[in-house]
């Protein structure tokens, strides 16, 4: 079987509209605002319109797909919310495949009879601090973070979800049972250079690196930026510019070559040119393979930033917003992917996935696995991510292959009766 790629290609642009913006070309679908929930609503129509049942559940996931759920689903999908000024295919790939995947089977090989089901999970990207979609669906939610997550500027996640009319507690009653899933399987971009440096068709992912987010305030004296002299300044900025200058030192004496921190927001206050600033409010994103690398990471972090703030005369809080351990995908199931990918005769080769995805969760109630396509130099979280039409079309042939594995028929519609190990 092949997918229709013309049809993909123009859901995606289609999809792509919503939450663009002209000025700066990027996708803003940020989780649970206007824009993720027109393309949410705009999915179930595009679902039920392919004759497709859809719903969307307490979490604000939504689910298309085909066959009664009353045996183990072969769930496959991604997210479509986005970062700022994000790009076309981050998430969107893996839900516009899953639906694309779904329409193939029911063209071409409707006798296939395993339930096979597409989610576009809710607030992936993590503004307020986690992967909310993929956590209600694996039960790994409990009421005391639901109430109380918020994102960099305050806003609480049981507000935004309730001014979108839904309620943060209902998420708790999304979870799905190990007995209700026989796999599930992603397809996303590579949001990374490997693969197209490389020239690589495929990345067949058997891990996610762990991540943790901080949200750090040094706090200062706001002071005239003419009369306090340099010696007598508190400035929150210097302490944070300081730390940056740390990063390396503490990867080289603490991390590996997995090892990634990034400060990725910053507010000055008060924010005013001619003011010394009191305050500087920033982020800190770590990542690694390894618990035990990102735990002796998180350390070194919070003693770097007490020394400098005692240098500089700052009082240093923070708060950790998330902590994801590091997981591994299934092997057996990444098995199957490799094959299908030796079987299309596509150049390949695995390797870990540096960014956190859906499937790290999903691999807490089910056999779980991730595909990769490249990422043209590199690039995403941004208006210039791009993947090559070709590559798209070659990683939703992989994953139909994957699925129709799953399902027990290989390529020449044959039973072979392939399954996976149980969860524990």
């Amino acid at each position: 079987m092949e997918i229709n790629a013309e049809r993909l290609k123009a859901n995606l642009l289609e999809l792509s509209k919503i939450g663009y913006n002209e000025n700066d070309r990027g996708i803003y679908r940020i989780g649970f605002t206007d824009a993720d929930m027109q393309g949410r609503q705009w999915l179930q129509e595009k679902a039920k319109n392919a004759g497709l049942e859809s719903y969307m559940d307490g979490a604000g996931n939504v689910f298309f797909g085909r066959g009664q759920r009353d045996n183990p689903v072969v769930l496959m999908g991604s997210h479509i919310d986005s970062v700022p000024a994000g790009g076309i295919f981050d998430g969107a790939l893996g839900v516009m495949a899953a639906l694309e995947v779904i329409q193939t089977i029911q063209e071409q090989q409707p006798s296939i009879d395993t339930p096979v089901w597409g989610v576009a999970t809710a607030e992936e990207e993590g503004r307020f601090g986690g992967m909310l979609g993929s956590q209600a669906m694996s039960g790994c939610l409990n009421p005391d973070w639901l109430l109380s997550a918020h994102d960099a500027d305050g806003v609480y996640l049981k507000d935004a979800m309730a001014a979108q009319g839904l309620d943060a507690m209902q998420a708790l009653d999304a979870a799905w049972r190990p007995e209700q899933l026989k796999a599930f399987v992603e397809l996303h971009i590579e949001q990374g250079p490997v693969l197209f440096q490389k020239d690589l068709q495929i990345g067949v992912v058997d891990g996610i690196s762990g991540v943790f987010k901080w949200i750090v305030h040094l706090k200062g004296k706001a002071d005239h930026a003419g009369t306090a002299p340099m010696d007598m300044r508190s400035d929150a900025f210097m302490g944070l510019a300081d730390f940056a200058h740390e990063i390396e030192r503490i990867i080289a004496e603490n991390g590996t070559d997995k090892t990634r921190i990034t400060v990725g927001k910053v507010e000055l206050k008060p924010g005013h040119p001619h003011t010394v600033p009191g305050e500087a409010v920033f982020t800190i994103v770590g990542r690694d393979m390894d618990e035990g690398v990102m735990r002796e990471l998180a350390n070194a972090c919070r003693k770097t930033l007490s020394a400098i703030a005692r240098k500089h005369r700052l009082m240093f809080e923070y708060e950790q917003v998330s902590w994801l351990e590091p997981k591994h995908c299934s092997t057996e199931l990444t098995n199957i992917i490799e094959a299908q990918v030796k079987q299309r005769g596509y150049s390949y080769t695995r390797m870990p996935s540096g960014a956190g995805h859906d499937t790290q969760f999903m691999t807490e109630v089910t056999d779980a696995g991730l595909i990769f396509i490249p990422s043209v130099n590199g690039v995403s979280h941004a208006p210039d991510e791009w993947s090559h039409w070709h590559d798209v079309e070659a990683g939703t042939n992989v994953l139909l292959d994957t699925i129709v594995a799953i399902c027990g028929v290989d390529r020449d519609q044959k039973s072979v009766g392939k399954t996976l190990k149980k969860p524990k």
